[in-house]
């Protein structure tokens, strides 16, 4: 028995050693690699960039656009501009006829020279004792109605005439001479074209350094030439969608090939 013990104790020391021996053998396992950081989610490139040179898209607009039309009912006369003519301040937009009325300012004017003479008689007369102070009283009334007459027809025979308020062109014609004009009722739509403005929406984290009077550059896109402006105006409200806020700037210089509704970039100086 002991000697079989012997043999079981040695065979199991063997078998250890093998096993130990086996294992030193293998290749040392390699650590396994870190795991790829994951790509970061894509997010959508800002429209305007926060720094260097800000751009931002902007539509050239009239300062001012009138629908003209005529204050009293007549016949047009002339209508000398159509779609696209340039016209200068003062100039004859309209023509309208007023025989008619010119004939009433005259009947007014003889009335009233009537009434101012029979104040005079009658002043003479009072200071003669021939009349009393009533009739003197009721000439001047007369005198005084018959001159308002004549200011109201004055008034109105100036309606016959409609002028340009402002240097600019002709956006669209909507009558024709010898059509009948009806107060309030357009004839022409014409736009300052001397003095355009650029509107453009930009993000309202830029009123940290956009004030008016700050210096940018227009690229405008019809034309392929680039204009200096400056901000005139920052609209009074932020959109609280968008966060975002309008804003109004004007050309520093003339440029008379520039017509409302062209288009193009803005560049500010930060």
């Amino acid at each position: 028995m002991r000697r079989f013990a012997k043999y079981r104790a040695a065979a199991a020391i063997a078998l250890l050693v093998a096993a130990r021996s086996a294992v030193a053998a293998q290749p040392a396992a390699q650590p396994a690699p870190p795991p790829a950081p994951s790509a970061p989610a894509a997010s959508p490139a800002p429209a305007i960039p926060d720094s260097g040179d800000p751009r931002i898209r902007i539509q050239l607009v009239s300062r001012d656009q009138v629908d003209v039309s005529s204050e009293i009912s007549a016949k047009i006369a002339s209508l000398p501009f159509r779609d696209g003519d340039a016209f200068r301040a003062g100039q004859t937009l309209v023509t309208l006829d007023c025989s008619l009325f010119n004939a009433q300012l005259h009947k007014a004017q003889a009335d009233a020279d009537g009434a101012r003479d029979l104040l005079d008689v009658n002043r003479k007369l009072q200071a003669l004792h021939s009349i009393g102070e009533l009739e003197v009283q009721q000439a001047q009334a007369k005198q005084k109605a018959s001159a308002a007459d004549v200011a109201y027809m004055q008034a109105t025979v100036r309606k016959c005439a409609i002028a340009a308020p402002f240097d600019g062109r002709v956006s669209k014609r909507s009558a024709s001479p010898q059509q009948f004009a009806e107060p309030g009722k357009p004839l022409l739509t014409i736009i300052d074209t001397s003095h355009l403005e650029l509107k453009m929406i930009v993000p309202s984290k830029w009123l940290a350094w956009l004030k008016p009077g700050h210096a940018l550059n227009v690229q405008v896109d019809e034309v392929g030439r680039t204009y200096p402006a400056k901000v005139a105006r920052i609209g009074a409200r932020v959109d609280p969608v968008t966060q975002t806020v309008d804003v109004t700037a004007s050309l520093t210089g003339s440029a008379p090939e520039l017509l409302p509704g062209m288009s193009g970039w803005a560049t500010f100086a930060r």
